[in-house]
């Protein structure tokens, strides 16, 4: 008895476990006016749909996502970031520097470069990073103004 009892608690524990999940190599977002598409290149396929033109695959792949409109009260800076992609240097250009940083980070969230803008034209030396893509984050304080992303190419 202590035995059925075990089993069943066993599994009735694993009634709310999220196994399912996918190590991809690729993916991807797409979307217009009417609709929205992710997909991931390698999911398992647990369902299919057809409408005689297309089909449509559900997999894992389906997060539950929270969506918040915010207003966008932030002053419209013009900035431009150049040349993108680049191999030695990367220049800021901006109608408005003062108390403006800069952050740049990888694309795992690492923060590599730091400073603050110093003219109306500020240089950046990116030689000595390793070629890949960069997020650019200009701030005003604590507000974030706007964000590129950077490639870094070797020559």
């Amino acid at each position: 008895m202590k035995k059925i009892k075990l089993i069943l608690l066993l599994l009735f524990a694993t009634i709310s476990v999220k196994a399912q999940e996918v190590i991809s190599s690729q993916g991807g977002s797409y979307s217009n006016a009417n609709a929205n598409m992710d997909f991931t290149i390698g999911e398992a396929i647990i369902e299919m749909g057809t409408d005689g033109v297309y089909d449509i695959t559900q997999g894992f792949h389906q997060t539950v996502w929270a969506v918040t409109v915010l207003r966008n009260d932030l002053p419209d800076y013009e900035v431009s970031v150049y040349p993108n992609p680049t191999s030695d240097i990367l220049n800021i250009k901006t109608s408005k520097f003062r108390n403006v940083t800069y952050n740049l980070y990888d694309l795992e969230g690492r923060l590599i470069l730091q400073n603050e803008l110093e003219d109306n034209l500020t240089t950046i030396e990116v030689r000595d990073l390793i070629s890949g893509s960069y997020l650019l984050t200009l701030r005003d304080g604590k507000q974030s103004l706007k964000t590129f992303k950077l490639i870094k190419h070797s020559k």
